[in-house]
């Protein structure tokens, strides 16, 4: 039996309406569900991205702990979102220009290359593709 991929990624977030902003310029679209969890425990705001995965940004009712994100706590280290091509990557890098977010610029290695970038919560975030 084959493992599944990832459906969905939920992140917690500090600020829901500055990241909802945030998010929606860097997707190009509108949260598809925007509500309270049925029992209440938290908020969720949640994109669908294309090949049917969901980016979830999450609020607890205002017992986040506020601290920025720190890859080097144990937990989330990054998002990588896949692309296609290097020229994809190029075109993501232009784009985060024109979104005023900055990032590293494409960075190769032996096993692809990425650009990364963080969110306003120092999520750290990056397009990916595999070697060419």
């Amino acid at each position: 039996m084959a493992f599944p991929g990832l459906q969905h990624v939920a992140i917690t977030v500090t600020d829901l309406e500055r990241s909802t902003r945030w998010y929606s310029r860097l997707f190009g679209a509108d949260p598809v569900l925007d509500e309270d969890e049925e029992g209440g425990r938290f908020h969720h705001t949640v994109y669908a991205l294309d090949g049917g995965m969901l980016f979830g940004l999450h609020t607890h009712h205002g017992t986040e702990s506020g601290d920025p994100a720190d890859e080097h706590r144990t937990g989330l280290d990054h998002v990588g979102f896949a692309v296609g091509s290097h020229a994809e990557l190029e075109q993501w890098a232009t784009k985060l220009d024109e979104l005023g977010i900055e990032h590293g610029g494409v960075k190769k290695a032996h096993y692809g290359s990425g650009v990364s970038f963080r969110d306003p919560d120092n999520i750290g975030l990056e397009f990916f593709t595999g070697p060419e």
